[in-house]
């Protein structure tokens, strides 16, 4: 599923379940000595994921550490990300000489919990929801949008070190063709030098009872 909103040169991993009794990997287990077991189960699954991705690119498998942010800290040379939600766990990874940067998110296909929808929207978005509504009532936009944001987000951090709230991007989505531009409304400066990220753009995907969004961002020459 995911693998279909990603470029070639990335490679995605994921799982609709996961493996009753599978323990941590070695160097993980402490990350999870306070967790419930669905967080456990959920961890599990997506960093097994994520190392069998990474071993697809010619990496050994290795612990998969959070940074400050919790973001998963990816060996020298590649760039990723994890998602998990409710029956659906992957990771994503490329590496540093195809990609910049690079961001999934996945969510269930429902709408968001009441009075979510106005904290994640910037001003302008509630009336373009409204008109992808008409356009393609079979679709959750809401849920999307917040999907979107977290891909756009996940893409983001690594590459600037510095958080982006839900009002801090206004996202365009085509209802047709599965792509969505988030406009960056910060200082969008990159640490390392590449251009700012003032666009980001990705795509979407609703299937199985999920809705799927991607963002790769180009390494630029």
């Amino acid at each position: 599923m995911i693998e279909a909103l990603l470029p070639p040169s990335a490679v995605a991993v994921e799982a609709f379940a996961d493996v009753p009794g599978e323990v941590p990997h070695p160097g993980e287990a402490d990350l999870l000595a306070r967790a419930v077991e669905a967080r456990r189960r959920e961890f599990v699954t997506a960093r097994r994921c994520a190392r069998e991705a990474l071993t697809r690119l010619g990496y050994a498998p290795a612990p998969i550490r959070p940074g400050p942010k919790r973001e998963p800290r990816w060996p020298a040379g590649v760039v990723g990300s994890i998602t998990h939600c409710d029956g659906y766990r992957a990771a994503a990874v490329a590496r540093d000489t195809a990609l910049a940067g690079l961001g999934i998110d996945a969510e269930p296909h429902e709408p968001l919990p009441d009075g979510v929808a106005g904290v994640v929207t910037t001003a302008g978005e509630p009336a373009s929801l409204a008109r992808l509504r008409a356009a393609r009532p079979d679709v959750h936009w809401d849920r999307l949008l917040f999907s979107a944001k977290e891909s756009v987000y996940k893409a983001w951090y690594p590459l600037t070190g510095r958080w982006l709230g839900f009002d801090d991007a206004e996202l365009f989505v085509d209802p047709a063709g599965g792509r969505f531009t988030a406009r960056v409304l910060v200082d969008a400066t990159r640490v390392d030098g590449g251009p700012p990220l003032a666009e980001l753009h990705g795509r979407w995907l609703v299937a199985d009872g999920l809705v799927v969004t991607a963002v790769a961002v180009p390494r630029q020459p």
